[in-house]
């Protein structure tokens, strides 16, 4: 496959919902989890939406349980988590892998796009690199998704435009989408 059109996602209650119906519009395709030290990422995420939606602008958020089991729970109690706690308007689709055999396809293809390119700098920086560094000492040269809300920017053509590690300060992340827009 060779856009990210060609690609589908699954919702919660078994569907699928194909990436092509997204065409023209700028995407943020995130793995979410709602037990971590990112999940506040949620707020500025939401407001993302809020502000740009009728400009053209998509969230992707797929929930995983990859990292630390730091999302427990099924589809339900994630999407009631999400919408009580941070008031989450965009969709969630099914939790799913990023990472290994059984990752979305879709995510295979947006690493391949997008590698890892590093944590920046600052202590979130540098303590993701000391856990990692324990966790797989190759982490800096492989393209998996290293951690929850690791976020992927496609543009209105469907290019894979950036990726954000969770590190990454969500002030440039907005910046980055209100180029696009």
């Amino acid at each position: 496959m060779s856009s990210i059109y060609d690609y589908t996602l699954p919702l919660p209650d078994g569907s699928e919902v194909s990436m092509s119906q997204f065409k023209g519009k700028v995407l943020l395709v995130v793995n979410t989890a709602t037990g971590c030290g990112f999940t506040p990422h949620y707020t500025p995420i939401e407001q993302m939406y809020e502000d740009f939606r009728d400009k053209g602008f998509e969230v992707i958020d797929v929930p995983c349980n990859q990292f630390a089991g730091q999302t427990p729970g099924d589809d339900n109690d994630i999407h009631e988590f999400c919408t009580l706690k941070y008031n989450t308007q965009f969709p969630q689709y099914k939790k799913s892998d990023v990472n290994g055999e059984n990752a979305l396809p879709l995510f295979t293809y947006l690493k391949s796009q997008k590698g890892f390119e590093g944590f920046g700098k600052g202590p979130a920086a540098l303590a993701m690199g000391v856990m990692l560094g324990k966790l797989d000492k190759n982490y800096k040269t492989n393209p998996d998704i290293k951690w929850n809300f690791t976020k992927f920017l496609v543009d209105r053509e469907g290019n894979v435009v950036a990726r954000f590690e969770p590190t990454a300060d969500l002030k440039k992340v907005r910046e980055a989408v209100e180029a696009l827009l």
